[in-house]
């Protein structure tokens, strides 16, 4: 008896304290990422102003100085001050970055709300052409669409990058619609006469959009990544518009001129916040997941 007392003492206290550590591992909220993240917009969003220095003015007679008193991140090789384009470029890259999300998250809501309500054929077609979008490389499609549009600025770059990014949410919105097409609100809602728009909005997606949400979160990270690479390879915004992929593109004049600060400021920049975006994205995804097995 006392066995078999201190083996169900045992169990319980097992069952007791599983949901308990399991749910601290899935809440644990980066609050480091968030913090880090948020001072980096404020500081894109507020000093740009408060500096009140134009980031394309060219001091040739300051060109390629080291960091100092006069200049915290040093100047490039056309004398800009990189303390200043740091924050007037970072705002320049979240703005590609968020508007580019946008635009994608709007057409992948669209796409696979429609692909989710649509028939069996139709929604076939629909998931086989996305399959083959997503076959082909996302840079190689979003140089092939910038060449169309010609010379690039901030609203090119954010089109090109959103309208080429909507794929793999439209395959999350598709699976979820098609699970809650037949709820009995969808169903009351169409006999009412709801159209398409009217359901999608409504009632279909506030149930999907904590599917997607680590998604757009990914997605802003993705766009900021490319518009640096399309800059860095010299196809995406001219030099006179500062973004850290801009500045970047100078990094080989830096070499040669052993001007590290150029390469290691933009960079530094650019990783610490692709990192913290990368956390935030992995902790909502933790809480879909962890919500998703609770039910």
């Amino acid at each position: 008896m006392r066995e078999a007392d201190a083996f169900e003492i045992v169990g319980m206290r097992k069952m007791e304290e599983s949901p308990v550590s399991a749910r601290k591992k899935g809440a644990k909220m980066p609050v480091i990422s968030l913090v880090i993240l948020g001072l980096i917009v404020a500081g894109c969003l507020i000093l740009p102003f408060v500096i009140g220095k134009d980031p394309s003015y060219m001091d040739l007679m300051n060109a390629n100085q080291a960091p100092s008193q006069q200049f915290l991140f040093g100047t490039d090789t056309m004398g800009r001050d990189i303390f200043t384009m740091i924050w007037s470029g970072g705002r320049i890259s979240l703005f590609i970055g968020c508007v580019s999300t946008l635009i994608s998250t709007v057409i992948a809501i669209l796409f696979g709300g429609l692909s989710g309500i649509a028939p069996q054929w139709a929604d076939t077609l629909l998931m086989r052409f996305t399959e083959i979008f997503l076959s082909i490389p996302n840079l190689l499609l979003v140089i092939l669409l910038q060449a169309i549009l010609g010379k690039a600025n901030v609203l090119s770059v954010s089109l090109v990058i959103g309208v080429t990014s909507w794929a793999s949410i439209a395959k999350v919105v598709r699976t979820e619609v098609r699970q809650i097409r037949s709820s009995d609100y969808v169903t009351a809602s169409r006999c009412m006469g709801g159209g398409f728009f009217h359901v999608l909005g409504r009632h279909l997606t506030p149930n999907f959009l904590p599917a997607i949400q680590f998604m757009v979160v990914m997605n802003v990270r993705s766009a900021i990544v490319a518009e640096s690479t399309l800059s860095f390879m010299g196809m995406g915004l001219p030099l006179e518009t500062v973004s850290w992929g801009s500045m970047l593109s100078l990094a080989e004049k830096a070499l040669l001129t052993g001007s590290w600060w150029m390469i290691i400021v933009p960079g530094g920049f650019l990783v610490v916040t692709l990192m913290a975006m990368t956390e935030v994205g992995q902790f909502l995804q933790k809480e879909l997941n962890q919500k998703e097995s609770n039910l």
